[in-house]
């Protein structure tokens, strides 16, 4: 079947769906495999749950007209998302980064909605599965889509953007993330770096941070690009304040944001630049970065008793984990507490970076310092600091229910579920 017919049939769906346990009336059911499964078992169960067409490419599942026999469901997926992205009319923006692209995202979502119909990449869809299924989400009334992409190997992003065809990128910044699957941060910058050179192919534009010169040496002479910066660009601001929510000054405008930590700041202002650049009214743009609240273990602000916790538990690497501890070194409270998680994906010098943290750790005064994950204790322990194995170890002690009238800023990787300290305090 070809592509165009696909589309034709995707058209009288109500939508998409890869999981028959959750397959919706009337929707497009694609049976992908994984090392573990296979979809094309599943079809049946899909349209038994109610799917008008059930997509497979084993023939043996093509039971009758409902079922659609193709060559591959994966590359079918991905082939329809990029023709139907391609039919329509809409203004794609392409993100990517090592660090802040979510948040990024609902940012700038934030405040083009106060103007625009939009559509953008829900929770973490930002891969080879999540990008297609992103894009076809899109109707013919969206004006403007916001596409993450994440990869950890070089070639990921390209490959994404050849799919979402992006008019426009911004790159949040590159940082010491994946460097299991990128080598080294040079291969981190290649490989996010290939959002860039996508849009240079297609003459599209470049959102682009003044403050980042690593930003700067990738969009190179390239001339079609938007600025925005502290002393220079097409948009410039200025940091009012970061104890601990963010403040900036835009023109004669403040925007009081709920998100904390001078990383933010960049991601405030990439949202700013971008509102701006579509000609949205200034004061729209501050409601949009007003109402925005953090969620999902991201930059969240959290009242607990009498403690302030700092809730930053999603994902890290060596550069978010620096900036976070650097912003709460700074941080004038009493009474401050420091909980570090492992720090995932890093290859061959994972234990250096650890170590390399754990060390700058020592550096920070009037700061009680928790260290939780079998890299962190793998590396030379240090009789100040208190150490757990994992989240439940650090429970179990009961260290946490003592803690009182505190500042806390908690940080690690995702697969370390930091967040369950909070019920804990």
């Amino acid at each position: 079947m070809s592509i165009e017919d696909l589309h034709n049939l995707f058209k009288k769906c109500s939508g998409v769906s890869t999981d028959s346990r959750f397959t919706g009336k009337d929707e497009l059911f694609f049976s992908l495999k994984g090392p573990n499964f296979n979809g094309n078992k599943y079809a049946k169960k899909a349209i038994e749950s109610g799917a008008k067409y059930a997509v497979v490419d084993e023939k043996e599942f093509a039971i009758d007209n409902r079922y659609i026999l193709v060559k591959n469901c994966l590359e079918s997926l991905q082939e329809l998302s990029n023709y139907h992205r391609n039919k329509l009319k809409v203004k794609v923006i392409g993100i990517t980064g090592s660090n802040g692209k979510t948040t990024s995202k609902e940012l700038i979502n934030s405040v083009l909605k106060t103007n625009f119909k939009t559509s953008y990449t829900k929770g973490n869809l930002n891969n080879h599965i999540g990008v297609p299924l992103t894009l076809l989400k899109i109707t013919s009334e969206t004006e403007i889509a916001i596409i993450e992409m994440g990869a950890n190997h070089i070639g990921e992003i390209a490959f994404l953007s050849k799919i979402c065809n992006p008019d426009f990128g911004y790159i949040t910044n590159f940082g010491k993330a994946h460097l299991e699957g990128f080598g080294s941060e040079e291969g981190v910058i290649k490989g996010k770096k290939e959002l860039y050179d996508y849009i240079k192919r297609k003459k599209g534009l470049i959102f682009q941070n003044n403050d980042d010169h690593k930003q700067i040496k990738c969009v190179g002479n390239y001339q079609n690009v938007f600025c925005f910066g502290k002393s220079n660009g097409d948009i410039k601001y200025l940091v009012k304040s970061v104890n601990p929510e963010i403040e900036i000054k835009v023109n004669e405008t403040l925007i009081n944001s709920s998100l904390f930590g001078n990383h933010n700041v960049e991601n405030i202002m990439a949202a700013v630049a971008i509102g701006k650049y579509f000609k949205i009214d200034l004061e729209k743009i501050k409601i949009g970065i007003e109402d925005y609240i953090s969620s999902n273990n991201r930059s969240q602000i959290i009242k607990k008793g009498s403690n302030k916790i700092m809730l930053d538990a999603y994902n890290a690497n060596p550069s978010s984990m620096y900036a976070a501890i650097k912003f709460f070194e700074n941080f004038s409270e009493k009474n401050k507490i420091l909980i570090l998680g492992d720090m995932f994906e890093l290859g061959k010098d994972s234990n250096k970076y650890h170590q390399e943290i754990a060390e700058y750790c020592r550096l920070i005064k009037d700061t009680k310092i928790f260290l939780v994950g079998e890299l962190f204790c793998n590396t030379t322990r240090f009789k100040e600091f208190n150490y757990s194995e994992n989240i439940d170890n650090l429970i179990s002690k009961g260290d946490l229910s003592k803690i009182k009238k505190s500042c806390l800023f908690i940080k690690g990787s995702r697969g370390i579920k930091l967040e369950k300290v909070i019920d804990n305090i």
